[in-house]
């Protein structure tokens, strides 16, 4: 079992940045398959990246080269760096801990955070 809490949402500017952060409490998220999610139509949720201490992370088609999973194994804490940020990326952003196979799909992450708010003006 493992609590996590995000936090960094906020309001940015189309093409901005921002950093959110997904602090893991009970349990080290080293071990967890560790992935951020946001809402989308079908599914309802969209896995966007995910990360695992044994391979490269992965991340879906629509923020490769814009967005960047990382953890701070030492205060457990997972990030992701977001960029060149667009209006319809305004979202609740997730985090979620999951076991393996560690892929992008939301039905294999079992705990869940309650969510940081991201809004993006044009």
């Amino acid at each position: 079992l493992v609590q996590l809490v995000e936090s960094g949402g906020g309001s940015v500017q189309a093409g901005g940045s921002l950093r959110l952060s997904c602090a893991g409490s009970g349990h080290n998220i080293s071990v967890f398959c560790m992935g951020w999610f946001r809402p989308a139509s079908d599914p309802e949720r969209e896995a966007i990246a995910r990360r695992s201490s044994y391979d490269h992370p992965i991340y879906a088609d629509s923020v490769k080269g814009r967005f960047t999973i990382s953890s701070d194994s030492a205060r457990n804490i997972l990030y992701l760096e977001m960029s060149s940020l667009k209006p319809e990326e305004s979202a609740m952003y997730y985090c979620g801990a999951g076991y393996f196979p560690c892929r992008l799909v939301v039905d294999e992450y079992t705990y869940w955070g309650q969510g940081t708010q991201v809004t993006v003006s044009s």
